[in-house]
């Protein structure tokens, strides 16, 4: 059986060599051959891991059959990450193993502690969902308007930008395109609205003269 040994040290004074040499005596013990993973220097509160990422990618190739690693805390940056992590690695069909935690997924005990795991994050993500909708209840009851503040930029602003590409006006404004594209919409709006208006009933009017003059005609010739 293939193992992947990851490990990893948050500062660069710190050294991985503890770990390794522990988690390589159990891989010894146990028969397996390992790959090793180490990120040195890398917070666990990292999103990206060069060598966690690259262990995911390999995972998804079926390049080993258990992850080992010495402690939790090593592996995920939260509950959350550490469950949703667990949890694509036994969709793969890879097991995993803690030194520290004693959780072995390849026996029954160890699948028994990690479903406990998962149930406690999804404890944990339902608290906070209904922390946040009780939030935003709050926040509506006292006429609080939710979302990002409408951006303004004055018309004479918008205008020195007027002949520019959308991605080129934004970006000397400092806004995404996306905003820009709609604040020149509201403002050519506001100002041809108007005009428009004035277009459409000049046209109606031109439609209406020959069918007013027909009926003038007509009512001449029956009143004589």
């Amino acid at each position: 059986m293939t193992a992947a040994i990851y490990a990893r040290v948050s500062t660069f004074d710190q050294e991985p060599e503890n770990q390794l040499a522990e988690l390589r005596r159990y891989i010894a013990a146990r028969g397996w051959t390992a790959a090793e993973y180490v990120d040195k220097g890398v917070s666990g509160t990292k999103d990206k891991r060069p060598a966690l990422d690259q262990l995911v990618r390999d995972a998804k190739r079926r390049r080993f059959d258990v992850l080992v690693c010495w402690r939790l805390d090593r592996l995920g940056r939260n509950l959350k990450h550490l469950v949703t992590l667990l949890d694509d690695l036994q969709a793969l069909g890879v097991a995993f193993v803690t030194l520290g935690e004693g959780i072995d997924t390849t026996t029954p005990a160890g699948r028994l502690q990690l479903h406990v795991l998962s149930a406690i994050s999804q404890f944990e993500r339902d608290r906070l969902a209904e922390r946040v909708r009780a939030g935003l209840a709050r926040a509506r009851a006292q006429g609080v308007r939710l979302g990002r503040p409408r951006r303004i930029i004055d018309p004479t602003v918008l205008a020195s930008v007027a002949g520019l590409p959308d991605r080129e006006a934004a970006r000397q404004l400092g806004v995404p395109r996306s905003t820009f594209q709609r604040l020149r919409h509201a403002s050519r709006v506001t100002r041809e609205l108007p005009e428009e208006w004035a277009r459409q009933l000049d046209v109606s009017a031109d439609l209406l003269r020959p069918v007013t003059r027909q009926r003038t005609s007509l009512s001449g010739r029956f009143e004589r």
